[in-house]
């Protein structure tokens, strides 16, 4: 899926989209709200429009390429409940995507709904994604 001669962070974001994309589909639908939101994170860093929907377009199985530190796995993990939200409409298939999602980039098992929980909360409270890490950082004591 992957090109040979890709940077492991080019790597790392494609994975990260494709695993939005497959989370955007486990409804059954690809909501344009959702694919808006997919396509604004590939473009915030350094993707075109066109290759993010070529990406997400082809969105099978998703096999992740793993964040390298706490840091990047709260901010993939946050992207995902920020895109279960992204329809106003929080499927239990995506909530249960999520958690195994949170499992996977490497959260412990028994913490990881509280983690999605949390962050699904902030963001629907409206706090910034700062204090939602923040508090979360001192939740999951990283």
């Amino acid at each position: 899926m992957f090109g040979f001669f890709e940077s492991e962070e080019t790597k790392r974001l494609k994975s990260h989209l494709t695993n939005l994309g497959a989370l955007a589909r486990i409804d059954g639908h690809l909501d344009p709200s959702e694919v808006k939101y997919i396509v604004a994170i590939g473009k915030k860093n350094g993707m075109k429009a066109s290759e993010v929907r070529d990406l997400i377009a082809t969105v099978k199985d998703v096999n992740p390429q793993l964040p390298t530190n706490d840091s990047e796995r709260f901010d993939q993990i946050y992207d995902l409940v920020e895109m279960m939200l992204a329809d106003g409409i929080v499927d239990e298939n995506e909530m249960d995507f999520c958690i195994n999602m949170a499992a996977k980039l490497g959260f412990k098992k028994t913490i990881v709904g509280v983690l999605v929980r949390k962050i699904s909360m902030g963001v629907k409270d409206g706090q910034a994604r700062d204090i939602i890490k923040q508090d979360a950082q001192a939740f999951l004591n990283y």
